[in-house]
């Protein structure tokens, strides 16, 4: 199995990550987190910097959702949110689309991006990488929240158990992605020996819908997926329930992280939590979309509780933080 580190290097490098002119490390304790940052208080994410110089207070917010499927399907799904936003913070609120994970990384690092939805997986690298403070999740109206990973095959495929991928194919999303590729990967080496390259052959198909479509068209054996994107896709009428058969199902994960970048001033950063917190879902285009996979709120989270399990799974994959 490759390295994932280097993969994750690899990737970000590919979006145009450049480590040049990085801020001279600060003597404060970090643990896993860039040398940018500090985290007096241990809650694992990057303080809000003390010195004035450091903050940042701009006149156009920018907002991206997690490139889990095609970022055009949630142009108008988020209008009102941003319209609301900009109602509560005083400022211009733009959409930003991006087409991967470490393009989105790479933007709220470079200082490009100011408020966003990072996928599961890509929560630890963005909080450590690029001074994202995630602080809510979206959940039920009862506060039930999460998805879990499954992996599909289609009708006649004979594959009907995990064991029988072994020769054939999986399909995996991106190297940062929790259900679609690091969950997967240390659930098949753990509780099955199957590794990539070894035992199946591992593609890349750059996301969730792209491997959905994938399977129900027969152009992949199997893949690991999020449910809630397969739930919201069946509900569009883009596949049918029986195009896809589920051969296993893990444990829950949270969902999309939402946040912001370390370096907003405090004021600002309270705005826009106080922003996420008092949307009315009800009657909008976030709510229909949303509703599909069960969701209908923006419920207080915590990095440090919250993506406890995951950060486990990159220790279990051999996964590290390294930012240059």
């Amino acid at each position: 199995m490759k390295n994932t580190s280097y993969i994750f290097a690899a990737a970000l490098m590919a979006a145009g990550w450049s480590y040049a002119g990085a801020a001279a490390a600060q003597d404060c304790p970090r643990g896993t987190l860039d040398e940018r940052f500090c985290d007096v208080d241990g809650d694992l994410i990057a303080d809000i910097p003390t010195d004035p110089s450091q903050l940042v207070d701009p006149d156009t917010l920018i907002f991206t959702y997690t490139p889990v499927e095609d970022p055009s399907v949630y142009v108008s799904v988020w209008g009102e949110f941003m319209d609301h936003m900009a109602a509560v913070t005083g400022k211009k609120v733009e959409q930003f689309l991006v087409q991967s994970n470490a393009a989105q990384i790479e933007a709220m690092r470079s200082g490009r991006l100011h408020i966003a939805g990072f996928n599961t997986g890509s929560n630890p690298l963005a909080v450590n990488c690029a001074g994202f403070r995630p602080f809510t999740i979206m959940a039920s109206l009862d506060g039930n929240f999460g998805y879990e990973m499954e992996i599909l095959t289609y009708p006649g495929s004979g594959i009907e158990s995990v064991e029988d991928i072994k020769g054939g194919q999986l399909a995996f999303t991106s190297p940062t992605s929790n259900s679609g590729f690091k969950a997967p990967s240390a659930i098949l080496k753990g509780e099955y020996d199957l590794l990539p390259d070894r035992d199946f052959e591992p593609v890349f198909s750059g996301k969730h819908d792209n491997s959905i479509m994938g399977v129900a068209n027969q152009d992949y054996m199997a893949a690991s997926i999020a449910n809630s994107v397969l739930s919201r896709m069946i509900a569009r009428g883009e596949l049918e329930e029986g195009d896809v058969i589920s051969i296993y199902k893990s444990q829950t994960f949270p969902t999309t992280g939402f946040g912001i970048v370390y370096n907003l001033t405090p004021e600002l950063q309270a705005k826009i939590q106080e922003a996420f917190f008092t949307f009315d879902w009800e009657g909008t285009a976030l709510q229909e979309e949303f509703e599909r996979s069960n969701e209908g709120q923006f419920l207080p989270m915590n990095y440090k509780e919250f993506w406890d399990v995951i950060r486990k799974i990159d220790a279990a994959n051999g996964v590290e933080y390294t930012c240059n």
